[in-house]
């Protein structure tokens, strides 16, 4: 499986913490996943920043600016450049002259955003594909088992994309928004293809859902739950909306088709 993830030890810190009961107080060493500022910028010119887990930056730095509106397509991109300073370079053949018209989103503190133009006009056809229940038993499973970070600090959320009967990438974040970002900065940057299922630990929103659908993937899953608008951006673009998804059971609000024994 291709994953940027680097060793767990580097995306924490320890911390002494009192453990109060009843019965008494004691001292326990918790794991806390790092958070840290990077600003992304587009041929130099800086579009925005976010606090992410500070791994699989690349991606994370192309998959930002497609939810902001600028990059649409893999063959846009020509380089990522991750700063030793807290920025994230990222350039590509397209025009930063004209500033986005953007969205607030539902993403933590308000701070999330994508560009209104996304949320407007017609879907493209979507990448079709099927995925078996067998084969989405094991997605989950091996999502969920991927990583050390959620049992150490119950503090991220992670992301995986399946495809071709495997898991492809896996991607964790302190913020649900910038898991799945790091799996389209996959798709732009020619690790994956969009025909396949995404996977979420986190609720499927109106720009989680809309992210997804206008790169092109089919099959969206969660862990948790759809909101409305979440559930209509699905339903326009004709894209299979999966919740409270288990090894055992899925709630599909819409496309069951893809859906296969």
């Amino acid at each position: 499986m291709s994953t940027a993830n680097v060793a767990s030890t580097s995306l924490t810190m320890s911390s002494v913490t009192t453990v109060i009961t009843p019965e008494g107080s004691s001292e326990k060493i918790e794991q806390v996943a790092i958070e840290s500022p990077y600003s992304i910028a587009l041929n130099d010119e800086t579009i925005g920043s976010s606090m992410v887990l500070p791994v699989a930056l690349e991606e994370f730095g192309a998959g930002f600016l497609f939810g902001q509106g600028y990059i649409k397509k893999p063959e846009e991109v020509r380089e990522v450049i991750v700063c030793p300073e807290g920025r994230i370079a990222v350039f590509a053949d397209v025009d930063v002259s004209e500033p986005k018209e953007v969205i607030i989103t539902s993403g933590c503190g308000g701070t999330g955003k994508i560009s209104k133009e996304m949320l407007e006009g017609a879907f493209e056809p979507l990448a079709e594909c099927t995925i078996t229940f067998p084969e989405i038993a094991d997605f989950i499973r091996q999502s969920l088992q991927y990583s050390p970070l959620g049992p150490q600090t119950h503090c991220v959320h992670g992301c995986g994309f399946w495809q071709d009967g495997k898991l492809q990438v896996y991607y964790e974040d302190v913020g649900r928004h910038n898991a799945v970002d790091k799996v389209l900065g996959a798709i732009l940057l020619g690790k994956i293809t969009p025909r396949g299922a995404i996977y979420t630990t986190g609720r499927l929103t109106s720009d989680m859902v809309l992210k997804c659908a206008r790169i092109g993937i089919p099959i969206i899953m969660s862990r948790t739950a759809p909101s409305s608008l979440g559930l209509a951006i699905a339903r326009r673009a004709g894209a299979t909306l999966a919740a409270y998804a288990r090894p055992d059971r899925l709630n599909i609000f819409h496309a069951p088709q893809r859906i296969v024994k």
